[in-house]
Order: C-alpha cells, then structure tokens, then sequence
C-alpha cells in the first residue's frame, strides 16, 4: 500500500497485488501517458518535501494566530466557533505532517529496491500507521466543518430573521461535537486494516540487493536475527477474507463520505453563495442608487463576510473535486490506483497543505474586525505617557445616526463605557483594547438591528494614534 500524505488515500484493488506490474490502463491511460505520470511524480517528489516543509511551517503561525484571535471574547459568533475549529483542525494536520515529511522526504527517502515508506526503526512504522488515520480525520473535519460553514451562512442569507435562531452558537458548538465524533466512528475501519510488515534485504551473488517480506502475524520484530538487513513498512491487512470485506467497506466509506459526498455538497453550495452574493450586489447597487447609506454601510459588511466565506468553500472545491473525481474513477477501474492516482499523491498533498494555510491571509484581507483584533494583539503602537485622552463614539443604526462624545479624561479616571482605564492604570494595553472592543460588543448585542462602531483614539491607557472600525456584530 501507499500511503498518500494528508488525505492519506489507500484506495487499494480487490487485486492489488496483480497490478503492480501493470504500466498502463487500454482505453484509460495510454502507455505515455503512465510515463509521463511517473517522470512528474519522481521530478516532484524530489522537492515535495521542502516545499511542504515551508507550507506547514508558515500554516502552524497562521492557524496558531487564526486560534488566538478567534478565541477572543469579543469574537465570539457561530460563524467564528466553526472557524475556529477549522484552524484547530488545519494546525493538527500541520503539525503531524511535518516530522512525516521530515523523515520520509528529507532524512530518509528511501531505498527504490524497497516497499515506500520502509524504515529500519520500528518506531517510525508505528507513527507511520499513526499519521495513516490522524490525517484523515483531521481533514475530514476540515472539510465537513467547511460544509457546516456554507450551510450556516446559506441559511443566514437566505432566511434573516430566523437565521439568528437556526444559527446559533450553541447550535454551531452541537455541529462541531457531532461532525468530530462522527468522523472518528467512519474513519475506524481505516484504522483497523492498516497494518506492518517485516521485511530483510538479500545479497545474492550479483552483488544487488532485493527484498522480501514476512507476515507480521508470525513474526516479533524483537525476535528478528540480523537486524541490520531488517525493515518494517506499511501495508493492508489481508489475512482473511474478513479483511478483505472490511478493506472493500473502507473504500466505500472514504469515496461516499469523505469524497464524493462533500466534494458534491461543496459543488452545490458554491454554486448558491454566488448567486447569493450576486444578489446582493445588485441589492447594494440599488440602495447606492437611492442613497441609503445606513442600510448601504450594513449590506456591505454582510456581502464582506459571505464573500470571504464562498472564498474558503471555493478553495476547499477546488482541492476536493479532482480527489473526488479519481476516487470514482478509482472504484470503477482495475489499477487505477497503481497506475494514476498513486503518482499524484504528491501533488494531491501539496494543495490540501495549501489550502489548509491560506485561511489566514483571507480573514486579513477580507475582515475588518478580525484585522484589527489581529492587529491590537501582535501589533500593538508604541506606548506615549500622555494624561488625556479624546474618544469619539459614533453610532450608525438604520437610516438615523446619534453621536456621543466624551473629552478631556484624567488618566486616572475610569471609562466606563470602554474600559480602556483603570483608576491604578494597571490594564495592558492588549487587555485595555481588548476589553474596549468586547465592552462594545456587549452593548451592540442588546440590540436586534446591528450597529457601526468606530473608535477613534488618540491615546487609549498609552497607545498612541489607535484606530479601530469595525462591524462587532460580524465575523
């Protein structure tokens, strides 16, 4: 078997072991066509393993920065607590994957005379059969939590008032339970069938080297003589026809439930967030033609958030599809997996890291809120001592506006409303900021219609020029 990095794919035939040999598929895969598939896996995976290895590192900052900020109190909605478990999920993957391609790509490629992903240390088997299943059911969870995301925002789209209800965060912390726990059940025939097997180099008289394996059922790695020409690698277990049955209901399950399923759903779902967002601009042309700027102001932050969503689902398509599609082409053709599919696991691993990374350029460049908290806690302005301070609130509700002003504050004074000052002046600044932001949040959730909140802040407890614009009501 071989084992595909990420979405790990074993999709193994019934006769696995009679297409080794198999070159090409007649009226599938043309003889160059299985070359030239082979000349670009070789060609890739001689650098796979550094590109992937820059791909994760840059991934584990991001999702670790997309956790700290979404974690925030002032943060927290039913769109945020999906996103959220999504970057734990990225971050997991991310960081299980990156001692896998350490070893297997950079430190120990491997020997071409021997089964992929052989080791001669028997503890690298064992995380090797880890990864085997951690990695599907990390990004199982991506991609349904990714499905749950689509669907919460279609429905707040589409039904507004009720939207509130039906989405909720409670409802959105009962997904996520639902989709982890569900997940671990599918994926625990996956974990059943993967198996190791013992394997011994052979010097025979030419002076070459060839292998051979022994059952593991027989055979006690610490009873093994000679252990130097000794290696372990993975396979499939196959000692019954029970395990053949359960190998065969493994691969429905990953190509229904894990593949076609989502890949399909995630079809459908982008195809109705862009008519949505289509709708919408037209909606906001319209109420721009007729100067609206309150309900134009709310329009768009609401556009904002589902387009920078449909981005996310758009991306998850693009890396799933084409998974999908070869899984079904996989069940229906003798030696697919061997002669196609096997070949592009590098690749098919490539995009899902990539996808699994850019979450966090997109929350930056397509939310205003989540860019200023970002901003507030690892960018903070230099500190200036300075004993006032100038706060203007402005709040846009509907068609009328009320301005509130409030100057010429002693730093020993408490602001009540934002919480930017102590009467000790012994809040941080990432704490005063943060408590200003969630203070505001509070108060804006007592309301049913959202409101715009801009903050602007000469100096908030020592930070100098600080400036904040945000709808606290949305992501």
């Amino acid at each position: 078997m071989t084992l595909v990095p990420v979405t790990t794919e074993s999709y193994p035939e019934t006769n696995q072991h009679n297409c080794e040999h198999v070159q090409f598929i007649p009226g599938v895969v043309s003889n160059a066509t299985s070359r030239g598939l082979l000349e670009f896996a070789i060609s890739l995976g001689s650098i796979h393993g550094y590109v992937a290895v820059a791909v994760c590192l840059f991934g584990v900052l991001a999702n670790s920065a997309n956790i700290i900020v979404l974690t925030r109190k002032h943060m927290a909605s039913s769109t945020n607590i999906l996103l959220l478990w999504l970057a734990v999920a990225d971050l997991l993957t991310m960081l299980e994957y990156l001692p896998f391609v350490i070893h297997f790509y950079i430190m120990a490629p491997g020997d071409p005379l021997r089964p992929p992903f052989s080791s001669q240390e028997f503890y690298w088997t064992c995380f090797l059969l880890f990864h085997a299943s951690f990695s599907i059911v990390c990004h199982s969870v991506a991609i349904w939590l990714t499905i749950a995301l689509a669907i919460f925002r279609y429905i707040y789209i589409c039904k507004p008032t009720t939207g509130v209800f039906y989405c909720s965060q409670r409802r959105a912390r009962g997904v996520v339970i639902i989709i982890i726990v569900l997940t671990i059940i599918i994926c625990i025939p996956n974990c059943v069938i993967n198996t190791y097997a013992v394997g011994y180099d052979v010097v025979q008289e030419v002076n070459s080297t060839s292998w051979s394996f022994t059952d593991t059922s027989t055979v006690v790695p610490s009873k093994i003589s000679n252990s130097d020409n000794v290696y372990y690698y993975p396979t499939l277990r196959q000692s019954s026809k029970a395990d053949e049955v359960l190998i065969q209901i493994n691969n429905w399950i990953h190509a229904i439930l894990i593949k076609l399923i989502p890949c399909f759903l995630l079809t459908v779902l982008t195809l109705l967030l862009i008519h949505a967002v289509h709708k919408a601009y037209r909606k906001r042309l319209k109420l721009k033609s007729q100067g609206r700027k309150a309900e134009l102001d709310k329009t768009g932050e609401h556009n904002r958030l589902t387009a920078m969503l449909l981005a996310i689902v758009v991306l998850f398509t693009l890396t799933e599809l084409p998974q999908g599609i070869l899984t079904l082409i996989n069940i229906f053709v003798d030696c697919f997996y061997h002669v196609v599919y096997s070949k592009l696991g590098d690749l098919l691993d490539l995009m899902a890291l990539i996808n699994n990374a850019v979450n966090f350029v997109l929350y930056c460049t397509m939310s205003t809120q989540f860019r200023a908290t970002f901003a507030a806690i690892f960018c903070p302005r230099p500190t200036a001592q300075s004993k006032w301070m100038k706060l203007r609130l402005v709040k846009s509700r509907n068609l009328e506006s009320s301005y509130a002003e409030a100057t010429e504050f002693s730093k020993t004074t408490r602001v009540d409303n934002f919480g930017c000052m102590s009467r000790s002046g012994d809040l941080t600044d990432t704490e005063a900021l943060s408590k200003a932001v969630s203070s505001t949040d509070e108060q804006l959730d007592s309301n049913d219609q959202p409101e715009t909140v801009v903050m602007l802040a000469d100096e908030c407890n020592g930070i100098a020029g600080s400036h904040t614009s945000n709808n606290l009501s949305y992501l």
